[in-house]
């Protein structure tokens, strides 16, 4: 068994997330944490709301709130949408908590004392109407190295070099067009160039990991420059330094406190665990694993700055240095970042309509429909184009077709014919075959899952499934009534294949499985869900002001092993009812309807 760090993208907070974004942060992520409990691994899950930064004051001025109100509301709307998607995280909280606050100011300290964070007096972008500091990422310009015309103050998404917006041709701001204005100002760096060396030489070891992301974190570290993280904001984790630490107008940026989150997630769950120093199971052990899950746009985050600031609280730049109080801190086990879903051929856009949202998808089509074609048929290694003509027919002809039919006929012959599980008479080759298939794919499915392979891992599944239809019309027990003991050995044959596939399926289709687990009399909580707690702040001095905050969080002690469960005969069965809704195609125009209008 091993201690294995699932960490998951933080959503940000300025509005509900589409499926696009839980295709990339989401839904990969479950499936591997929900198999790796049933592979015995202690799995700690963790993540929560992304709150800090200019776009979540740019969409607090455009709905005349202030950001902490923007934020509650929008924490909350993404905490009930990771519940209802089944999201089984351990604790999904927020970065605005004092605990937060208080875990990345002490990382700042660590790394400031290693001596890898310096002040500069820099050029920084404001925005000539407001006043206020334009993120990086919000100005946009042509890339001064390859010509680029649409890339970023932070980088160029063409060339991928590292960039500062004064370096942009015709920089431009994202909010509203105006050219920004820079000025003279004093900030903190993250000394990249100081911990370049170490970062290459880790990257060197990382040779599991996708192709596209490893290539994508080593070509970071031939133009890796100090990187400022601090801003002239209001809204944020206050510098912990005499002269900083009163300033109202300094705070560390959120790209340098948002990645802590993970870190500083892992102790709130320790301290509302009744043990404070249980996150150190998964930091400090170096035989503990960590996976980080994201879109590819996050890839500079977790395979560059994450790893960057970890080693410098960890002492291993060019500069030295100690850990500190919270000891030598383990570096990514693997970076496991999705690419881009579009939808309808044209990029997910809120503003221009091009989106639907977790929330809406799941009231009209449920949860299981959509984590089946994020697996099937998501962003694992390249760009995947969601349409609803493919949704409804993925749905029809595999969910409903061929899982959802397998286990409906299966169980309702041998409710009719028998009124309980079957017992099964003496073996035939086609029966021994059948299971030894079924069993087989634990393996293979498994080693999928591990290694992070989801669509891989649903198609195996899926033919295993195929092979159980097969075995069926093969021995076609609905003609066996005047041979009622081998009509029972096939029925029972089938109904273990289904049991097992059940298992199979789980961490793609928890709901779905729960249910088949109690169609065969399972009365154990097969696929833990999450829950949603309301919690107070544990320092009781959060940015978001006073009162209670929803958290997910759950119990999967009792998640069952990854391997074949034996049905029991005898058991009473009912006549099923269907497990997955058929969709009208005619949806697939009502949806692109909606899209239009």
């Amino acid at each position: 068994m091993s201690h294995v760090l699932a960490a998951l993208a933080w959503p940000y907070a300025n509005g509900p997330r589409h499926i696009g974004h839980v295709a990339g942060f989401g839904v990969p992520a479950d499936i591997f944490a929900r198999y790796m409990r049933m592979a015995g691994h202690d799995v700690l899950m963790v993540s929560g709301t992304d709150e800090h930064g200019t776009p979540i004051l740019v969409q607090a001025d455009q709905e005349g709130a202030k950001p902490a109100e923007l934020a509650n509301r929008y924490n909350r709307v993404i905490v009930e949408d990771l519940n209802a998607l089944g999201m089984s995280y351990d604790l999904f909280t927020r970065t605005t908590t004092a605990n937060h606050y208080q875990v990345v100011q002490e990382m700042f300290r660590t790394v400031h004392a290693n001596g890898y964070i310096v002040e500069k007096t820099t050029k920084g972008a404001i925005s000539p109407s407001t006043g206020r500091t334009l993120p990086d990422r919000y100005i946009e310009g042509t890339c001064p190295i390859c010509g680029y015309d649409n890339a970023r103050g932070d980088q160029c998404d063409n060339c991928g070099n590292q960039l500062d917006p004064i370096d942009l041709i015709n920089p431009k701001s994202r909010i509203n067009g105006e050219v920004p204005k820079f000025i003279e100002t004093q900030h903190f760096f993250l000394d990249l160039p100081a911990l370049a060396d170490a970062l290459g030489e880790w990257l060197k070891t990382r040779s599991d990991w996708r192709p596209n992301v490893l290539k994508f974190a080593m070509n970071l570290v031939d133009d890796m420059r100090p990187r400022a993280i601090t801003r002239d904001l209001d809204w944020g984790v206050p510098v912990p330094l005499e002269g900083w630490q009163d300033n109202p107008t300094k705070r560390l940026y959120v790209w340098f406190d948002a990645v802590i989150g993970y870190f500083s997630a892992s102790v709130e769950w320790a301290r509302r665990s009744g043990d404070p120093e249980a996150w150190r199971k998964w930091w400090n052990d170096p035989e503990a694993l960590s996976y980080y899950f994201m879109g590819k746009d996050n890839i500079t985050f977790h395979a560059q700055i994450w790893p960057a600031e970890l080693l410098a609280h960890n002492g291993k730049g060019s500069k030295g240095g100690e850990p500190g109080v919270y000891g030598e801190l383990n570096l990514p086990t693997e970076v496991v970042s999705s690419e881009y879903l579009t939808m309808e051929g044209k990029k997910f856009s809120s503003s221009r309509k091009v989106v639907i949202y977790v929330r809406d998808f799941l009231e009209r089509y449920g949860p299981d429909a959509l984590r089946y074609f994020i697996a099937a048929a998501g962003p694992e290694n390249n760009d995947t184009d969601f349409t609803w003509a493919e949704f409804v027919r993925r749905n029809n002809d595999e969910l409903v077709a061929g899982w959802g039919n397998l286990v409906n006929r299966s169980i309702a012959m041998a409710a009719k014919n028998f009124g309980q599980i079957p017992e099964a008479g003496e073996l035939e080759d086609i029966d021994r075959e059948l299971l030894a298939t079924v069993t087989a794919a634990f393996d293979t499915v498994g080693g999928h899952l591990a290694s992070n392979k989801v669509k891989a891992g649903i198609g195996e599944a899926m033919r295993t499934v195929a092979a159980v239809n097969k075995y069926l019309a093969d021995t076609a027990p609905w003609k066996l009534k005047e041979d009622k003991p081998r009509m029972a050995t096939v029925l029972h044959v089938a109904l273990q294949a289904v049991n097992d596939c059940k298992t199979l399926l789980a961490p793609f289709l928890p709901f779905s499985s729960q249910k088949v687990n109690e169609l065969l009399g399972g009365k154990e909580d097969f696929a833990p869900m999450p829950r949603i707690e309301e919690v107070e702040d544990l320092d009781g001095d959060a940015a978001f002001g006073t009162g209670t905050y929803p958290i997910l969080t759950g119990d999967y002690t009792g998640t069952p092993s990854w391997q074949s469960h034996p049905i029991q005969a005898g058991h009473p069965l009912d006549k099923p009812t269907p497990i997955f809704t058929k969709l009208d195609p005619s949806i697939v125009e009502e949806e692109l309807a909606r899209l239009e209008s």
